[in-house]
């Protein structure tokens, strides 16, 4: 998606949220456990500090991917979208032609996404399946198990 990455404001203000949390509480939690475990020894035979030490380069490698999505971040607002056709924070009600059951997702950034919220990414491939899909159309996911199609049933906010 043209090296952006879109999301709601609230997407945007949990993931600045997450980032503050890592930075402060996150890097005080390793560098305490880095000075407990040099407080014991031996550095060259203590596996405590090789831990603590791999934990620190975890958590700023972690801080430094957030930083990105979170540089490439462009926010939408949901009023400027329509639902004439499935785009990104759409929620779109699918069917599955082969057995008929019906779902709802709301379409979101990779950031955002939480399927036990319903929120799949855009990304996924039931999101690139349906992005740019109207109402009656039938979108054709590829999956490991082979194609399934689902009917567009109803987009909205």
């Amino acid at each position: 998606m043209s090296g952006f990455s879109y999301m709601t404001q609230e997407g945007y203000d949990k993931l600045s949220a997450e980032i503050d949390e890592l930075k402060t509480t996150g890097r005080q939690e390793v560098a305490k456990a880095i000075a407990e475990a040099r407080d014991k020894g031996d550095l060259s035979e203590n596996a405590e500090y090789d831990a603590a030490k791999d934990a620190q380069g975890l958590l700023e490698a972690k801080i430094n991917e957030l930083e990105k999505s979170l540089a490439s971040a462009r926010i939408i607002d949901e009023s400027q979208l329509d639902t004439e056709i499935v785009t990104i924070l759409n929620k779109v009600t699918i069917k599955n032609v082969k057995n008929g059951a019906q779902l709802t997702y709301k379409l979101v950034s990779e950031a955002e996404a939480d399927l036990k919220q319903k929120k799949i990414s855009v990304d996924s491939p039931i999101g690139q399946g349906l992005l740019g899909k109207k109402v009656g159309d039938i979108a054709t996911v590829e999956t490991p198990r082979g194609n399934m199609e689902f009917e567009v049933i109803e987009i909205a906010f």
